[in-house]
């Protein structure tokens, strides 16, 4: 049931847990959202866990955060699976062909959303872009780019808070003994793989670097898409643009958190590797999955008492603040990369003076035919608030249709 993104997952969420189950109190409901949205990864699978462990301790909460992952990756495992063995059939081309379109206007539409509430002030857009200047046109990292961010956040925070916190100070020694075990418990397949298949494998590799990826995923799964996309398309070369697409029309169409394109990428990572196959993909993807949720679990048992003490300072809600401003900035960046793909069928990459390469289109390989039906799903997402599944599936159809004439 839970489609359409981490929004709509919280919002049935509420639905369930407050208003259908009362299992919890709307200010209670609120409490444990503000603890999800002060920390890096999924929100939707934390708020999941976090409710599990209010009602049921740490089992609940392990039980809670795993179901919510585990049938979307089962779905999207098969999908990547289908899509490795058939994806260069020319009805299944035809019809990622329409799907690339509509995901640009996903991507657009998340600028659109976000952007309503993250530019209060003068200064949360030049945050914004800044970010998308450094990012486009300089390549820093993206992380590089959130701890900037948040740095100014901090300088330029006022002197107003939430007041002084009713949190209990949370004990040092039980905080750290649950920090160690869930931290082992996340790096423990990564070590293994390091030290069965060697630190060059594939698997070691996409564990290594999803991990890093957890730390900084501050503002949702579009905002990782722009460090994703550049260390997995451009520098590992994992994937092709084309279906890092792809895997997001997936994991948009799929039930489950939006970050399931991890999944997706993790699977490709291992399918197209040199001596790789469905094996090493399956490892790959596994891999994938296990660093992209596991930390949410470290999060929510070690960090969350930490982190609602934490709002009561302004320091760190200007810190927060910045960082959502930067987080735009950064999903306009991977629309950018997403717009040139999709509507234009030839690229190329330009070298800059101070030495950043950037792809651009050329404006001879424009593709009328994809922007009408990117257009069309824009249009359908952010005027009509249409469902997120008909936008794809109407997207399939025209590719297909199109390529019938």
């Amino acid at each position: 049931m839970s489609f359409g993104g981490p929004a709509a997952q919280i919002a049935l969420m509420h639905r369930t847990f407050v208003e259908e189950k009362k299992w919890i109190d709307e200010a209670r409901y609120l409490h444990a959202l503000n603890y999800c949205m002060l920390l890096p990864g999924p929100e939707a699978q934390q708020l999941a866990t976090y409710v599990g462990w209010l009602l049921h301790g740490v089992k609940g909460g392990i039980v809670a955060g795993a179901l919510f992952v585990l049938p979307g990756a089962i779905v999207v495992f098969a999908l990547s699976w289908l899509y490795a063995a058939h994806g260069e059939a020319p009805l299944v081309e035809s019809a990622f062909y329409g799907v690339r379109a509509a995901v640009l206007a996903f991507v657009i539409e998340a600028l659109n959303r976000i952007a309503r509430r993250a530019l209060k002030r003068r200064s949360d857009f030049l945050i914004a872009i800044a970010a998308f200047v450094a990012l486009t046109l300089f390549s820093l990292p993206f992380p590089l780019i959130i701890l900037a961010a948040a740095l100014v956040g901090v300088f330029h925070a006022k002197d107003v808070g939430l007041g002084a916190s009713k949190t209990p100070r949370p004990l040092f020694a039980k905080t750290l003994a649950t920090a160690v075990v869930w931290a082992g418990i996340w790096a423990t397949p990564v070590i293994a793989a390091f030290a069965v298949l060697g630190q060059d494998h594939v698997v070691t590799r996409v564990g290594v670097f999803f991990s890093k990826l957890a730390l900084v995923t501050f503002g949702g799964a579009y905002a990782l898409l722009a460090w994703l996309r550049e260390q997995a398309v451009e520098t590992e070369g994992w994937l092709s643009a084309a279906q890092m697409i792809d895997g997001l029309g997936l994991a948009e169409t799929t039930p489950g958190p939006l970050v399931l394109v991890n999944q997706f990428v993790g699977f490709m990572a291992g399918y197209q590797t040199e001596g790789g196959g469905f094996f090493v993909a399956t490892l790959a993807a596994l891999m994938a999955s296990w660093c992209t949720f596991a930390p949410s679990f470290l999060w929510i048992f070690a960090g969350a008492p930490y982190a609602e003490r934490l709002r009561a300072d302004p320091r760190a809600t200007g810190a927060l603040s910045a960082i959502t401003a930067a987080v735009l900035g950064v999903i306009a960046s991977l629309a950018f990369w997403f717009a040139v793909h999709v509507l234009f069928r030839e690229t190329a990459t330009a070298i800059l003076p101070w030495g950043a390469d950037l792809t651009i289109p050329d404006m001879t390989s424009f593709d009328p035919v994809a922007t009408l039906i990117a257009a069309a799903a824009g249009v359908a997402l952010i005027r009509y608030h249409a469902n997120a599944i008909l936008v794809v599936a109407g997207a399939l159809i025209a590719g297909i249709a199109i390529s019938a004439f």
